[in-house]
């Protein structure tokens, strides 16, 4: 099944999904990496993240133009997920999973694959961009997400984890 998403996401909207289901997703996004989640959870959020969706990503910026956009790897920001869940956030995207648990009856994480940075590029346009000292990729950019996608729901609020799942079928596949 192929979803149309739009932001800021409800929690309502957020539990019609279900681990597998293909999005797109349009409207505003925020990105982040190491360095604005220290920020963000240190209470210096510059905006609302009430329904936000949050991209692992640092983005490839010139005049003004987002020219890539990939996901980075979403593990590195686990130790933060549960605090900027907290805020509100409804959809984490990146590559690579977080632990589900947090995701529980409040958020999604979307996977976005790797290597797709040009045409994610494509889908974005920038609004403009918080702690632009930290760098451009380290920043927190406000982006208007136009179909950005497709995206797949890894991890559901029902706690069902697509990678979890594929790491259980792997053992047992090496197992036997």
């Amino acid at each position: 099944m192929s979803l149309e998403l739009e932001t800021p996401l409800s929690l309502e909207k957020i539990r019609g999904l279900e681990a597998g289901d293909k999005v797109y997703l349009s409207g505003t996004i925020y990105t982040a990496r190491d360095k604005a989640h220290l920020l963000l959870c240190a209470g210096r959020s510059p905006v609302s993240l009430e329904g936000a969706a949050l991209y692992h990503c640092g983005p490839l910026m010139k005049g003004g133009r987002v020219l890539s956009a990939g996901p980075t790897t979403s593990g590195r920001m686990a130790r933060y997920t549960e605090k900027v869940l907290s805020f509100g956030v409804r959809a984490i995207i990146g590559k690579g999973g977080l632990p589900a648990e947090p995701f529980a009856g409040r958020a999604v994480y979307l996977a976005y694959p790797g290597g797709c940075g040009a045409a994610a590029g494509r889908q974005l346009k920038l609004i403009r961009g918080y702690f632009e000292e930290l760098g451009m990729a380290e920043a927190l950019w406000e982006l208007q997400a136009e179909r950005l996608g497709p995206m797949t729901v890894a991890i559901d609020s029902y706690g069902k984890d697509l990678y979890r799942d594929v790491r259980a079928s792997a053992l047992r596949r090496l197992k036997s």
